[in-house]
């Protein structure tokens, strides 16, 4: 089974990029269809990316869409979310998710494995 790590969060102020990187290992990210979601305070976790095995579709939440871009490499065996004109609201902690279903998937009861999350903080 894959292990994932997550790293890449911090403080950064409103407006400014940060890219996460998702390091897999034990297993390709090739043979899972890979994701991205997050958890704010008191909040529920959510969807934010998602990329399938062959890497030609993605998908993304509508709050993310056109400011965040999902990609990954497979000969470094890594999944990244590049993330540009960064909000307050997109404040949370970033997770990174494994998947052995099909399709652009975003619902977290289909990812079976998970990296241990990284803090974003975007200050106004």
């Amino acid at each position: 089974q894959v292990q994932l790590l997550e790293s890449g969060g911090g403080l950064v102020q409103a407006g400014g990029s940060l890219r996460l990187s998702c390091a897999a290992s034990g297993d390709s990210v090739s043979t899972y269809t890979m994701g991205w979601f997050r958890q704010a305070p008191g909040k529920e976790r959510s969807f934010v990316a998602s990329i399938t095995r062959n890497g030609f579709i993605l998908r993304y939440s509508d709050s993310v869409k056109g400011r965040f871009d999902i990609s990954k490499n497979s000969a470094e065996n890594a999944v990244y979310l590049q993330m540009n004109s960064l909000k307050p609201e997109d404040t949370a902690v970033y997770y990174c998710a494994a998947s052995t279903r099909y399709g652009t998937i975003y619902r977290d009861s289909d990812y079976s494995y998970w990296g241990q999350g990284t803090q974003v903080t975007v200050s106004s």
